[in-house]
Order: C-alpha cells, then sequence, then structure tokens
C-alpha cells in the first residue's frame, strides 16, 4: 500500500509535492495502489517512485516526470501524458487504454503486455534526452526500433538467435501436452538453446500465422509434437515449404498424424521418419541423439546447399552442344545409310 505521509504530500499539490522532492532526493516514494483518479498532477515529480497498481486514471500527467518509476499493472487509462518523461520507466501490464501519449520521452522504457487499446500515440521520443531527436508513434514497438538503429545490437540479437532459437509448436491442452513442451524446452535451456513454445491451438487469424513464419524463419530448428491435433495444424502448412529450415515432428506412441502431414514430407528438410515416443521421460532421454542431431546435421546440410553458387551456362556453350548433338546424330545416321547400302 501506499506510504500514508506522500500520499497526503501529493495530495496538497504539484507544488507542494515537487518541493518536497527537492529537498528529500534520498526518497523513493511509496505510492503502491494510491488513489489518484482523475488529479490535476501536471508537471508531478515521479522520478523513482513506486506507481504498482497506483490508479492515475483520467489523470492529466502533462510534462509529468517518470524517470526510473514503476508502474507495473498501474491503471493510466484515459489518462492524458503529453510530453511526459518516461525515460527508463516500467511499463509491464500498465493499462494504457484511450491515454494520450503525445510528444512522450520513451528511451530505455521496459513495455511489455502494456494495454493500449485506443490509446493516442505520437512523436514518442526513443533517443536520449540530449541527442537528435527520433520518434515513433508506437509504444509497443519503441524498443525494438531504438534496437534496430543500434546496429551492434540487432547484429547481436539476430546472430544470438539464428544460433541458438528452436521454435517448439504443440498443443498446450490437456495439460499432459504441455508437460511434454515444457520438458522439452528444459532439456533446450539445459542444452544451451534458446526455446520458444507456441500452441497449436491459439488464433488462427492471418496475424498469429505470420508471427509463426517470423518466429520460423528466425529459428535455428524446429521440434512439432502433432500428437492429437483437432485439425491440421496450419502453422506448418505456412511454414515448411517456405521455409528451408529443419523440421522435426514428434508424435506420441498410438496416434496417427494428421492427415495432411504426408504431403509436407516431400520437402526434404522435413526430417522423416516422425519421431514417436511412448512417454515423456524417454522422449526428455532421447532428445539430443534422436531429435537435435539429427535436425543440427539438417541444418549444416541446408546451409552448405544455400551457399553453392549458382550454376551458369551461357547461351554460346547451349548452342555449341546442340550443334555437337545434330552432328553426332547426322554421323550416326550416315553411318547405318551406308551400313544398309552395303
Amino acid at each position: 500500500m501506499a506510504n500514508p505521509e506522500h500520499l497526503q504530500i501529493l495530495k496538497e499539490g504539484v507544488a507542494v509535492w515537487n518541493q518536497w522532492r527537492q529537498k528529500n532526493p534520498h526518497i523513493r516514494p511509496n505510492l503502491r495502489k494510491a488513489k489518484l483518479h482523475g488529479m490535476a498532477l501536471q508537471d508531478a515529480n515521479f522520478n523513482d517512485s513506486t506507481l504498482r497498481r497506483a490508479d492515475l486514471s483520467q489523470a492529466d500527467l502533462s510534462q509529468a516526470s517518470f524517470r526510473r518509476a514503476d508502474l507495473r499493472r498501474a491503471n493510466l487509462s484515459g489518462s492524458v501524458l503529453r510530453k511526459a518523461d518516461l525515460t527508463s520507466a516500467i511499463l509491464i501490464e500498465t493499462n494504457l487504454e484511450k491515454a494520450v501519449l503525445d510528444n512522450c520521452l520513451v528511451y530505455g522504457i521496459s513495455a511489455w503486455n502494456t494495454r493500449l487499446k485506443g490509446a493516442r500515440q505520437k512523436d514518442l521520443i526513443i533517443s536520449k534526452k540530449n541527442a537528435p531527436t527520433l520518434a515513433v508513434d508506437n509504444l509497443e514497438v519503441a524498443q525494438f526500433i531504438y534496437l534496430l538503429i543500434d546496429n551492434k545490437k540487432i547484429r547481436d540479437v539476430i546472430n544470438t538467435i539464428g544460433h541458438k532459437a528452436v521454435l517448439i509448436l504443440g498443443r498446450f491442452s490437456p495439460p499432459q501436452r504441455k508437460e511434454v513442451l515444457d520438458s522439452i524446452a528444459d532439456k533446450l535451456r539445459e542444452l544451451g538453446f534458446l526455446p520458444i513454445v507456441f500452441d497449436f491451438e491459439g488464433s488462427k487469424n492471418r496475424d498469429f500465422t505470420e508471427t509463426i513464419q517470423i518466429l520460423a524463419g528466425l529459428s535455428l530448428f524446429i521440434i512439432a509434437d502433432i500428437t492429437n491435433p483437432k485439425s491440421a495444424p496450419l502453422e506448418l502448412q505456412a511454414s515448411v515449404p517456405d521455409y528451408k529450415i529443419p523440421f522435426v515432428t514428434i508424435l506420441e506412441s498410438g496416434e496417427e498424424p494428421f492427415s495432411m502431414f504426408k504431403d509436407l514430407t516431400m520437402y526434404d528438410w522435413v526430417l522423416t521418419p516422425v519421431i514417436t515416443y511412448a512417454t515423456r521421460q524417454m522422449l526428455i532421454e532421447g532428445l539430443e541423439q534422436v531429435v537435435i542431431k539429427p535436425a543440427l546435421r539438417k541444418h549444416a546440410e541446408l546451409t552448405n546447399r544455400k551457399a553453392e553458387e549458382l550454376k551458369t551456362r551461357s547461351v554460346e556453350d547451349f548452342l555449341n552442344e546442340l550443334k555437337l548433338n545434330r552432328d553426332v546424330s547426322d554421323d550416326e545416321d550416315n553411318s547405318q545409310k551406308k551400313a544398309g547400302d552395303a
């Protein structure tokens, strides 16, 4: 809960609050779960404050400073954050629905699962305060855009993903299916890989399928548990034909692959046969030898194949070969004719 003394000072007005902050720079204000709905808090200094689960809905927070503030699960729906300083703020699961975020400083934010439905986002500045201005219009992509412009970091990220990421596809329900996926992920981590687990039974909309395709394109190889799918997994059908990435399919003993799976085995990067397992423990015990090593060998093969120099041939070579074939054919016809005459 909020510190009663801190909350009382804030309710005396922004001028009193900011003066208190200036005189007590060592104090980290605790406004956890504070009820600040609809308050006029323009220019307020919330730097380094704890505002977890605080209710700041409909509040006017224009030009307020939240540098390094903890706003996890805070409610800022309908608030006005025009020209607010959110540098290094924690916005994990923060509710910013229908909020106004114009000209905010967002360098260094941590924004995960932030709720932004209906929010107005414009000119969010992702550069440091005294650096040349670089602005975007989407809080959720601000971190990624900054990563893109820092070339060394993005190279490191892509290299790390490409050499370690393993996409795991399967079903999260019933619970024993998710236990299999989680066990595979744990084993992969133990062996130094970066597992990414995705549920076959998630949304079937286009965005979901495109997400699978993007992750597939970044992965070292893919493990797909095709045990008892309700329908043909669209993710495999959408990914296998277009991505020359090793796909290892596993199946619980006694189950049958979905009807369209056989069509996917025409692509040689889909490893065959399908690996069956009687128990989760047996699967994990054999995962390195039976799944991972074959996938890595196929990855090396595909990499070498992609690196092969494109073969070229000149028009002259084609014409000379045709002429040579015609000459040989003519010689054979002449020989046969002479033999017949004899």
